[in-house]
């Protein structure tokens, strides 16, 4: 598209259709921020566990992973509007039952029964989301459009678990969850308003009808045979198994080492959010400026000080300062890495490469928050940040020694047959 025709587009936040998914989809994640803190303080109020924590986070992340692997799937088969107004439905449903069971009394086993599903839900839901982005923008406002959207999840993240913190102090966790079922009822209406674009033609090639592992193959298969993506999925498996429990250890940190209440984790993690927001703002400047590798490998960087920093940290305010910073480099780089994979997947395979992707690089996080939580009740916040953060410089290390670090100087390899977007060669947004 010329600079002239460029010129001539109205503003995304005009987009009617891009601004309704967009208002829509930043209320759902303020409803989320409300369970991201409710959850976690339920199995604690009711446990006193932080391993207990880790478990469940540990179950709920392999339903996750199980669903990724058949989300694809259903992506690239089925209407992406209508799976993602399912999705929040079944959230909506599952999510109410807490509140209701928890006027019995506490319930732990139900949420062992409900995170999972809701958990399934949301990656089929998440899935069809990163696709749907490449039917509602022109290719080459992918990264703007991610960078927004993350910056208003995040803006949504940030009055989230303040006003969860308060519900919670006052009323308890349970009705804060509440309120993150009823946020899926506002995303499912929003979603109901939109229409998503077609695919132009001769942009797709839609592949006969497989058995399902068939078809996920299909997208692995894509994933690996493209260097890029397949070293970020080799390195962000390890990240993500040294990092999926790390709220979690958070949490048990800011209440457990330095005695702050229900309240206080809610400020702790609503003021962190700020950081997902300046790095949502920040992604695609640096994109266009640094280039792919080194915008994310240096976010992975200091992602690993930070999170070595938070177990160090003897306050409140240090700990929230150093999450802020851990939030606003993982915003980079997953955004990087998303609009990245948007650019150069073809349209009838974008579900299943999705799905591949989250699948194989979460598959160790649930192993990796039993680990990391039962390692903080046994030795300490201190030395299992540490140990964490150490892990997390090495892999942005090891980035500068796979085709990641040149991801911005030079085109990616295209797969035969497959077209790749211009975007794709300079990983410059």
């Amino acid at each position: 598209m010329s600079r002239s025709a460029h010129a001539g587009r109205p503003p995304l936040w005009r987009d009617r259709t891009f601004g309704t998914y967009w208002v829509a989809q930043s209320l759902s994640a303020a409803g989320d921020s409300f369970a991201y803190l409710a959850v976690p303080l339920l199995v604690l109020q009711a446990t006193g566990s932080v391993a207990q924590m880790g478990l469940l986070t540990a179950v709920a992340g392999a339903a996750s992973v199980v669903a990724g692997i058949f989300g694809g799937v259903l992506v690239d088969r089925y209407d992406r509007r209508t799976l993602m107004i399912v999705a929040d439905l079944v959230r909506l449903v599952l999510y109410a039952l807490v509140p209701l069971a928890w006027l019995i009394g506490p319930q732990v086993w139900l949420l062992f029964v409900v995170l999972p599903i809701c958990e399934a839900a949301g990656m089929v839901f998440q899935v069809a989301a990163v696709t749907a982005v490449r039917n509602l923008v022109d290719s080459d406002r992918i990264t703007e459009a991610n960078g927004r959207l993350q910056a208003t999840y995040a803006a949504a993240a940030v009055l989230g678990p303040l006003l969860a913190g308060v519900v919670s102090a006052r009323f308890g966790p349970a009705l804060a969850i509440a309120v993150n079922a009823a946020s899926f009822a506002l995303s499912a209406t929003g979603l109901w308003l939109i229409r998503l674009r077609s695919v132009p033609a001769g942009a797709a090639a839609p592949a006969a009808r497989e058995r399902p592992l068939a078809e996920f193959l299909a997208g692995a298969r894509f994933l690996w045979r493209q260097p890029v993506l397949r070293a970020l999925t080799v390195l962000l498996s390890v990240f993500i198994f040294l990092t999926y429990g790390f709220t979690d250890v958070l949490i048990y940190h800011v209440t457990h080492d330095l005695g702050g209440s229900e309240g206080t984790v809610g400020v702790v993690l609503g003021l962190a959010a700020l950081g997902t927001v300046a790095g949502a703002l920040l992604v695609a400047p640096l994109r266009r400026r640094r280039g792919f590798g080194a915008t994310w490998i240096g976010a992975h960087a200091v992602c690993g000080f930070a999170v070595a920093g938070v177990g160090l940290a003897t306050s409140v305010p240090a700990a929230t300062a150093l999450t802020g910073v851990y939030l606003c480099c993982l915003s980079i780089g997953g955004i990087c890495s998303m609009s990245l994979r948007q650019e150069i997947t073809p349209d009838h395979l974008l579900g299943r490469v999705t799905s591949a992707f989250w699948s194989t690089h979460y598959a160790l996080g649930p192993a990796g928050a039993v680990v990391l939580t039962w390692a903080a009740a046994r030795f300490g916040v201190a030395a299992v940040t540490l140990a964490a953060g150490a892990g997390c410089l090495l892999v942005a290390v090891a980035g500068l020694f796979t085709p990641v670090r040149r991801a911005g100087a030079e085109p990616a390899v295209p797969q035969p047959g497959v077209r790749v977007s211009p975007a794709a060669g300079t990983a410059g947004g």
